[in-house]
């Protein structure tokens, strides 16, 4: 027995001591990502402070009523504001109801097993990384032109949009819909309810948040996109408001496109307004829809 002691005090030390070591990694581990965040946060507003002091002088109402000019005093982002709104409300009115449409599909009805099942995963998963210039070849070869023969339309660059934002949408569905207990889906079998019955009032509920989110994502990056609506035609120089899916448009990253690669200094002042502009409507998209989540979310268990 006192051979055994020692032995049993060298081991319970050394395993101590392991549990320092791994203290002390997993620190230097949180501090690295703090350190990475750190920088990325840092770095972001020295860019949103530096875009909101240089446009500055042009955050005026003149900025939101005058159409584009070839004078930069007199020149504004009307017609560039409401074809974004229109464009963002196309999006949402497509990509949401088929997004959440391929998500319930696809987690609570579609069989794994089938090969079309898996083919509509794999291609889901592959076009999130497509690049988004792809998506406005594919709107230009097929909505703007080809058997849809939209032409240079709102109605082409929303669907465009759409397609782009799609996967993202369909993505974040899944893992919502994926995080609910399964338990909750067995209780409500058990009680007598239908299969659609346990997917619209226990299910859904549970992952409006996640849902929501997936949404937010989709249209952030909806609202920024300059490559695709270019390719399709948005035009740079529009002095009208659109009055309808079938007008001409323009959308606010297709003229900060256009002001920034004028030579006058005075049209870089215009497009960091305008920036500042499309952040502000890119805030208040986000806040509505966070609003609607929070609203209209209920815990089910």
């Amino acid at each position: 027995m006192s051979a055994a002691a020692p032995r049993y005090a060298v081991t319970k030390q050394g395993r101590g001591g392991e549990r320092a070591g791994d203290r002390r990694k997993a620190r230097i581990f949180q501090g690295l990502m703090f350190f990475s965040l750190a920088i990325g946060i840092l770095t972001l507003a020295v860019l949103l402070i530096q875009v909101v002091v240089e446009g500055w002088p042009r955050l005026s109402m003149d900025l939101l009523t005058n159409f584009p000019s070839r004078r930069p005093a007199r020149s504004g982002a009307q017609s560039a504001i409401f074809g974004t709104i229109w464009l963002m409300g196309i999006v949402m009115a497509t990509a949401v109801p088929l997004g959440f449409g391929a998500a319930i599909y696809l987690e609570e009805y579609a069989d794994p097993k089938r090969w079309y099942n898996r083919l509509i995963e794999l291609n889901i998963q592959n076009l999130a990384a497509v690049p988004s210039i792809v998506y406005g070849i594919l709107g230009l070869a097929f909505l703007a032109r080809g058997p849809f023969g939209l032409g240079r339309t709102l109605l082409a660059g929303g669907l465009t949009l759409t397609l782009l934002v799609l996967p993202i949408v369909i993505i974040a569905g899944r893992e919502a819909i994926r995080a609910v207990p399964n338990s909750i889906r067995q209780a409500s079998l058990a009680l007598g309810a239908t299969k659609w019955q346990t997917v619209s009032r226990q299910v859904l509920p549970a992952a409006i948040p996640g849902m929501a989110t997936g949404t937010i994502l989709g249209l952030s990056r909806a609202i920024g996109e300059t490559a695709p609506l270019i390719l399709l035609g948005a035009l740079t120089f529009v002095t009208f408001n659109p009055d309808g899916l079938t007008s001409q448009f323009t959308a606010l990253p297709v003229q900060i496109f256009n002001w920034i690669s004028r030579p006058q200094e005075e049209f870089k002042v215009l497009a960091a307004a305008a920036i500042v502009v499309l952040l502000v409507v890119l805030l208040a998209m986000n806040s509505v829809a966070i609003w609607l989540r929070n609203r209209y979310y209920r815990r089910p268990w």
